[in-house]
């Protein structure tokens, strides 16, 4: 066995006796979802099935201890959670709902014991004294003062889950009293028969080392927590001098990766897989898979030197992934992984020119949405092809004019007039929001270049921020249509965008009231269908007739802008 490796099993409550907790910044942000959260609830209506008596194993903990607090009489041991954050964070939160719903005389008492236990004597110490990247204090808040946003609130995919956590452990809660349990019921289960192994290390070297053997045993962990660790381990197994200070530069790096990764759901393990693809030795067909990237990067950093290139790597990796996937412009072409590669490998190129790059970015966003957006194709199709692209743009310095040709070899097998057939008469709103969205964003751009004027980018950003629902317009009412006539009602002839609720307030308005508002979001595209109502001196309906001379004018437009 590993020196000071002394695991004990002990219950929820003696866990949290005498000591507190904190995640520190370099581990990953609070990720569990609903289907994480519904499981644990099961273990506990499980445990509380097997009868008074019996215990119900929950995990394993692994705790870094660092030091010690002292709050008035009492010392605490400050322990640094490994593994194991998530479901600590959330049996926390659960005790706080717990301690809300506790509003009658004869559960006082126990919203005391519980309340004194998650904020310490001082009315300012958590038992969690830190979460991580948590920028907008809602667990703060609500250990502190019981409140919380609305999850919908959520500007990052760490905050959203966090305020879930505290919506779905209210309603647990909620669930138990209604089955005819009781809060002291539930409070005397989470403390006395909910059981933990713990293993609370003192040598940092150590607890990185024991991290990857429970690991490499079977415990659900992801792959690229694992990767942080094996590298943090390689730093101690081969750096005698000076370990630490490597560390702290490692820490450092992984700050910044957690703190981008909880921005955006799964982009954790996508750019880890990137990361070790981009830097595979040989050329791969395809995108590395989690457990074969996370092996494949730490094993090539086994010094000082490697292990902070391989994460400064990633981290570069990481911000270029996130960057895209932030830029709603893009979102047309992003929904495939192989095609997002490319556009990582370009960002990272830093000795190509502006001029140069929007080059390329045109030519990759035009042959992308040729494939996936207007032909339809699948993640199936051109998979090699673009990641080979992708490696030999980060590994062979490609010049402009053979990324081009690249580009268009990729393209070539998806001419453009075949492409643009595809849209002519077909349903472009149940299927295609996303890509409908940004077509007719790109041509609001044409229309803005047209008229000499600016791009209202400010109305764009709010179109994004709701679901396509909110934005997208029939112009001539679904009400009006039969079942016959279901293609032509969602053909790209009857629709178009709004800002955010406007076509739910228009409804069944005839055309000619629709038209003064479109006129008034300031939108070239909805101008111009209210210049079209006018000019066809159109009343009550937007005409069969008129839906099918403006489809045929964007297909027409469509086939100039992506061109081949």
């Amino acid at each position: 066995m590993l020196p000071d490796i002394q695991p004990k099993l002990i219950p929820l409550g003696e866990l949290i006796q005498n000591r507190l907790f904190r995640i520190p910044d370099y581990q990953r942000t609070y990720s569990w979802g609903d289907e994480q959260r519904e499981d644990l609830f099961a273990d506990i209506r499980k445990a509380q099935g097997k009868g008074h008596d019996r215990t119900h194993f929950m995990s394993t903990i692994v705790g870094l201890r660092r030091d010690s607090l002292t709050i008035g009489t009492n010392d605490h041991s400050v322990v640094e959670i490994v593994d194991g954050q998530q479901r600590i964070t959330t049996l926390l939160v659960l005790l706080k709902a717990v301690s809300l719903k506790a509003d009658s005389k004869a559960d006082q008492a126990l919203r005391t014991e519980i309340d004194n236990a998650l904020v310490k004597g001082d009315k300012a110490t958590l038992l969690l004294l830190q979460t991580n990247h948590d920028t907008s204090d809602h667990f703060k808040n609500y250990m502190r003062k019981g409140t919380h946003p609305e999850s919908d609130a959520a500007t990052t995919l760490a905050d959203r889950e966090i305020l879930a956590a505290m919506e779905d452990c209210e309603a647990f809660v909620e669930d138990w009293l209604n089955g005819g349990l009781t809060l002291t019921d539930l409070v005397r289960l989470l403390k006395n028969r909910l059981v933990f192994i713990l293993y609370e290390i003192s040598d940092e070297k150590v607890v990185y080392t024991a991290f990857e053997i429970l690991n490499s045993r079977g415990l659900p962990v992801p792959w690229f927590d694992r990767l942080k660790s094996m590298l943090m381990a390689n730093v101690f197994e081969n750096d005698a001098e000076n370990p630490q200070e490597t560390i702290k530069e490692v820490h450092s790096g992984w700050i910044e990766i957690y703190r981008r990764v909880g921005l955006r759901l799964g982009s954790s393990a996508e750019s880890m897989r990137a990361a070790a693809t981009l830097w595979a030795e040989y050329r791969p067909n395809r995108m590395l898979g989690e457990a074969h990237a996370a092996t494949q990067l730490s094993q090539g950093a086994l010094d000082s030197a490697s292990v902070i290139e391989t994460t400064g790597w990633l981290k570069d990796v990481t911000f270029a992934l996130d960057a895209i996937e932030r830029d709603h412009r893009l979102s047309g072409v992003t929904g495939i992984a192989q095609a997002r590669m490319v556009a990582v490998a370009m960002s990272l190129r830093k000795d190509i020119s502006s001029p140069e790059r929007d080059a390329i970015h045109r030519k990759w966003e035009n042959v992308t949405f040729r494939i996936y957006g207007l032909t339809r194709k699948d993640a199936r199709w051109r998979v090699g092809d673009y990641v080979r692209l992708a490696w030999d743009i980060a590994n062979r310095n490609l010049s402009t004019d053979d990324i081009l040709m690249r580009l268009d070899k990729i393209g070539a097998g998806f001419p453009i007039d075949q492409a643009v057939a595809n849209l002519k008469g077909e349903d472009r709103y149940n299927y295609w929001n996303t890509q409908l969205r940004y077509f007719f964003r790109r041509y609001e751009e044409y229309l803005a270049v047209k008229n000499k004027a600016a791009f209202n980018n400010e109305q764009w950003n709010r179109i994004w921020e709701k679901s396509p629902s909110n934005s997208i317009e029939h112009i001539r009412p679904q009400s009006e249509y039969s079942d016959d006539d279901y293609p032509k009602m969602h053909s790209i002839g009857n629709l178009m965008i709004l800002p955010p609720g406007l076509n739910s307030k228009l409804q069944d308005k005839p055309v000619s009231e629709k038209a003064d508002e479109y006129t008034k979001t300031g939108l070239f595209l909805a101008r111009e269908v209210a210049d079209l109502v006018a000019q066809w001196n159109i009343e009550s309906h937007w005409t069969p007739e008129a839906i099918e001379e403006r489809e045929q004018a964007l297909l027409d437009w469509a086939r100039q802008e992506w061109a081949d």
